[in-house]
This record gives structure tokens, C-alpha cells and sequence, in this order.
């Protein structure tokens, strides 16, 4: 016996099964989360726990607000009564991302199920502002989204910040961000400071990262309703006023040694082109970036180069020279188009992946970038038809970072379900 009174061993075992516990709980959250509905008989045939350990399993997630019950109906592949199924819940439950950028600040709130609680984007020109002052406006706009969480009844699972940059993501600081002008700061303990030390995580990552696991879960999910095969490999391209990029290979994040993987926008494919925000030459980014396209397709003192403007506003005002046959707008288009398709064959010979994803700006205006793009993939990438390489259109938009950043927040929920408290079952109806 110990001094305590305690036998030999018994913390390990009691930490032990505390973490089989927690283990077993986030195999049956993501086990309905991946496969849908599902009885409590057909969850512990599948997943190989007894009938007994899934029942209370269960009803801690439950109670937890994490699964809820549903109907009671025939499961194909089972025989005997229908059984009571538990489906996912989670709308007490929230992740918040949060994005700066070159000329905007965005927010969005996902709820567990992946329903938006709130989203806004407003535009700033971030590169003439101090970083405290981005980040006190961003700042506000987060707690308008934690308040938006807590006015439903929820809890934040955690905030996620998007910045196109390198970062370290395990220190929580921002190494450099050229197109900002930021150089070393520690963003995590700025941003926590100023949300008054809250109890969630707050985190750090890089907005093209976190567009791609937004866009390589679109396209998983989309692939299984259509009963296709599942997307593995993809490599995003996010355009903005720089050009980021992320990678997914065999469903996974490639972040490289350090953390620094998918600045593709720094790229020298032009030798002869301009001056870049990282001050070298001929970067992907000036060919290719919002302001090279802005450069070629307007005039100095043209209302749509305002920064103060939504970059929606300012890239629907272009799609509608482009509708109206704008011949200027048009071989500005066509001309970015190639650049992008320079710079996107040697990422597919490289990469090869499934499929190149157009985000940001470049999904916005991919009616018109696809076909120089595609043209100049074929001629430059060496394996036969392109690599077998699709072009897409994200349908996120501009949304896809904050979604992403959203994403990696509920992801640890379903990991360890154990960091939901007990009350989130209460959510406002």
C-alpha cells in the first residue's frame, strides 16, 4: 500500500482509463459524424465496443449536446425492430475563425453540424495599419462572434486566425508577412490579451492552410454524396493581393519541416517582371496577385483599385466589364489566366495532384482564368493530359480561410470530446 492508502499503480490506471474513455468517446462522435445516423446496436457492431459501453457513451455525448436522438427506423443490414438512432448535434457547440488580410478582416462561427452562427467581413487596408491596430478591430469582430455563440446558448470551442504569412503555428507567432509589412509578432498572445485570456484555445495558422482543409472537405464531402472517389491529393491557389498556397496529400495537410510549406506566390517565374512585397523580382505574386490583375486591367485613378471597397465589390465590378466585353478586362484576364497556368505546372509536376483548386479571387473570376490556365497546364506539365490534374472553382470564396480556421477548432472536439462542458446540451431552440 502507499502512504495515501492507495495501491501501487493506481493513479496510472485511473489516468488509463480516463483516456480510454476519452478515446472511445471520439470514436463513436466521429463515428456518426462520417457515416450518419446510427443505432446504438449498429454503432457497437461496427465499431467493435459492446453494447453496454456504447449506451453510456452515448449518453455522455448526449448529454454533452454533442449527439442528440432521432427517429426510430430500419437500419439497412440489420434485421429485428427498428432502433432508436443518435445523430450528431453539436449546435451548442462553436468554432470561430478569423481572418486578416491585405485589404479585409473576416469572421465566421461554425457550429458542429457545420452550420454558419455568423460571419462578416469588412473591408481595411491592413498594410498601412500598425498590427495593434488590425488587431484590436479584429479583435471586436470575434467577440461579436463569441457573443453571437453565447446568445444561442453555445460554447466556443476555440478561435482560429488565418494570416497570409509564415507561421509558427506551436509558438503561435507570425515569422513574416511581406504583403502586411509584419515581421515577428506574436499574434496568439496579442490576440488573447486583447479577448481577455479566455478559457478556449486560441490559435494560429496560415490562410492558404486553412482555405485548403476548407476546400479539401468540400470537395470529400461533395464526392460522397455524388458516390464518387474520394479526392486525396489537392493543391489550392488563393488569390488575393498575394497568392498563397496549400497542399493535401493523402488527406493530410503538408506543412513542410518547419511549418512554412505553400508560399507558391514567391515563386521566380517572372525574372523580368516587378518588385514583390517580399522585395525580390519577379515573383509568382506580381504576375498573378489582385493588384497585377488590377494594374493591367485599370487606370491609376480607377474606383475599383479603392481599397476602402469589399474586394467583392470591387471583383464584381470587373466580372461586369468582363460580361460587357471589356476588351481590356479581358486580355487582363487571359493574360493573369496564363501566368496562373505557368506557375500551376510546376506545382502538378512537382505535386501531380488530383485536382488544382482555384480560391479567393481566382474562383471568383474563373470563368475567364480556367481556359488560359488549363492551356498553359497542358503545354508545360510533362506526364500525358496534364497529369491527369482537374481544374476547379472553390464555391467558397473568400470564406474558405475563416472556414478552415473554424474547422480545425471543432476538429479537436470531436478528438477529445471531453472539452465540451456538460451544459452545451442546453442551446437555445
Amino acid at each position: 500500500m502507499a502512504l495515501d492508502g492507495s495501491r501501487p499503480g493506481s493513479g496510472v490506471v485511473a489516468a488509463d482509463h480516463v483516456s480510454l474513455r476519452r478515446n472511445n468517446l471520439s470514436v463513436v462522435l466521429r463515428h456518426v459524424r462520417e457515416l450518419g445516423p446510427r443505432s446504438r446496436a449498429r454503432i457497437a457492431a461496427d465499431t467493435g465496443l459492446n453494447k453496454a459501453t456504447v449506451s453510456s457513451l452515448v449518453a455522455e455525448l448526449v448529454d454533452r449536446g454533442l449527439l442528440r436522438e432521432g427517429n426510430a427506423e430500419p437500419e439497412r443490414g440489420v434485421l429485428g425492430r427498428p432502433g432508436q438512432l443518435v445523430e450528431l448535434d453539436g449546435r451548442g457547440v462553436c468554432g470561430v475563425g478569423a481572418e486578416i488580410n491585405v485589404d479585409y478582416l473576416a469572421v465566421t462561427a461554425l457550429d458542429l453540424s457545420g452550420e454558419t452562427v455568423t460571419e462578416r467581413r469588412v473591408p481595411l487596408d491592413v498594410a498601412h495599419l500598425a498590427p495593434g491596430t488590425t488587431l484590436d478591430q479584429l479583435a471586436e469582430l470575434i467577440r461579436e462572434a463569441v457573443d453571437a455563440v453565447v446568445a444561442r446558448g453555445g460554447q466556443t470551442a476555440g478561435v482560429t486566425l488565418a494570416v497570409p504569412g509564415l507561421v509558427q503555428s506551436s509558438t503561435g507567432s507570425l515569422k513574416l508577412a511581406p504583403n502586411l509589412g509584419w515581421t515577428e509578432v506574436p499574434v496568439v498572445d496579442e490576440m488573447r490579451a486583447r479577448l481577455g485570456t479566455p478559457v478556449y484555445p486560441v490559435r494560429v495558422d496560415n490562410e492558404a492552410n486553412l482555405a485548403a482543409l476548407a476546400a479539401y472537405s468540400e470537395m470529400k464531402t461533395a464526392a460522397e454524396s455524388a458516390g464518387d472517389s474520394k479526392v486525396e491529393d489537392i493543391v489550392l491557389l488563393t488569390g488575393a493581393v498575394g497568392v498563397g498556397g496549400g497542399m493535401v496529400a493523402g488527406g493530410h495537410l503538408l506543412r513542410g519541416g518547419h511549418g512554412f510549406s505553400g508560399e507558391v506566390g514567391h515563386m521566380p517565374v517572372a525574372p523580368a517582371g516587378g518588385i514583390c512585397g517580399c522585395g525580390r523580382t519577379g515573383c509568382w505574386e506580381t504576375v498573378v496577385g489582385l493588384t497585377a490583375l488590377l494594374n493591367k486591367a485599370t487606370d491609376s485613378d480607377d474606383p475599383v483599385r479603392d481599397p476602402s471597397l469589399d474586394v467583392e465589390q470591387r471583383l464584381a465590378e470587373i466580372t461586369r466589364r468582363a460580361e460587357a466585353g471589356g476588351a481590356r478586362t479581358l486580355r487582363a484576364l487571359a493574360d493573369v489566366g496564363t501566368w496562373l497556368g505557368i506557375g500551376g505546372a510546376i506545382l502538378v509536376n512537382i505535386l501531380n495532384p488530383d485536382v488544382l483548386v482555384l480560391g479567393g479571387y481566382f474562383a471568383v473570376l474563373g470563368p475567364w482564368l480556367k481556359e488560359p490556365l488549363e492551356t498553359a497546364i497542358r503545354d508545360r506539365v510533362i506526364a500525358p493530359d496534364g497529369g491527369g490534374c482537374r481544374v476547379v472553382q472553390s464555391e467558397l470564396g473568400f470564406a474558405a480561410a475563416v472556414r478552415g480556421g473554424a474547422q480545425i477548432s471543432l476538429d479537436q472536439v470531436f478528438l477529445d470530446p471531453t472539452l465540451v462542458g456538460r451544459d452545451a446540451a442546453g442551446v437555445a431552440q
